[in-house]
Formats: structure tokens, C-alpha cells, sequence
């Protein structure tokens, strides 16, 4: 039986432990494409149980949609070079940041249901960076 088509994404990538990076960069894939498709189709409902502004959660919604292609693009490379995934993992740092600093933008009166939605995912969003700076570090 051959097994080199169990084992390509992470022999391709030149190290076993490319598997983990791989894997994180899926689950941020997904979650993230939910989470754009969720701000997107129901804009209007959420805004008003966030107490945040439509028009910020359909542009949000549209800038995961571009984020969503970028890791779908990364995950159809044999090898995840670290650079790519450097790039992936400041992204995820900087939207942490901004979405904890959104609660104290100026303007910004999110309702108690709002402020969780944007922890919680500005937590899920570190996990991934965390994960995929495990992954990354394992690649040397």
C-alpha cells in the first residue's frame, strides 16, 4: 500500500510538524468564512443586538471574505513558506488589537451582547495566532 498520499501536505512541506501550521491556518479558515458569512447575511439583526453599526459589520464581513481567500489560497500551496504564515499570524495580532480597541472607539456604544461577540472572537482569533506561531516555529 502506498502511503505518500496520506502523508504529502506535510512531506511537502518539508517537515511533519507542518501539519499543525496547516491545521491551524484550516480551523482560522473556517471559522473566519463562518463568522463572514454570519456579519454578512444577517448585518441588520446583529447590528441591532450589538448596538454595532451595520455598515461597520458589512464591511467587516467583506474584509473576512478577502481574508477567508487568502488563507484558501495558502492552503492550496504544497508548502506554506513562513513568511506567508509570519504575514497570517501579524494579521490575526493586529485584528485582536483592533477589535478590543473598537469597544473604546469613540462612538462606538456596543451593547453587552456586543462587547462579548467581540472578545470572544478577538479570543478565538489569538488562539489561531497562537497556534499557527507553534506551527511555525516547529517548521525549523
Amino acid at each position: 500500500m502506498n502511503t505518500t498520499a496520506y502523508t504529502a501536505p506535510a512531506a511537502a512541506a518539508g517537515h511533519a510538524d507542518a501539519t499543525l501550521l496547516r491545521r491551524a491556518l484550516q480551523l482560522d479558515a473556517v471559522a473566519t468564512g463562518a463568522t463572514a458569512i454570519a456579519l454578512l447575511v444577517f448585518t441588520t439583526p446583529l447590528s441591532g443586538w450589538f448596538g454595532l453599526p451595520a455598515a461597520l459589520l458589512g464591511a467587516v464581513g467583506f474584509v473576512l471574505v478577502a481574508f477567508v481567500a487568502l488563507l484558501a489560497w495558502l492552503l492550496t500551496r504544497p508548502r506554506i513558506g513562513p513568511r506567508w504564515a509570519w504575514a497570517v499570524i501579524a494579521i490575526n495580532a493586529l485584528w485582536v488589537v483592533d477589535s478590543v480597541a473598537l469597544l473604546f472607539w469613540p462612538g462606538i456604544d456596543a451593547t453587552v451582547l456586543g462587547a462579548a461577540f467581540v472578545l470572544a472572537q478577538a479570543g478565538a482569533v489569538a488562539l489561531f495566532a497562537v497556534l499557527q506561531w507553534i506551527g511555525v516555529r516547529r517548521l525549523r
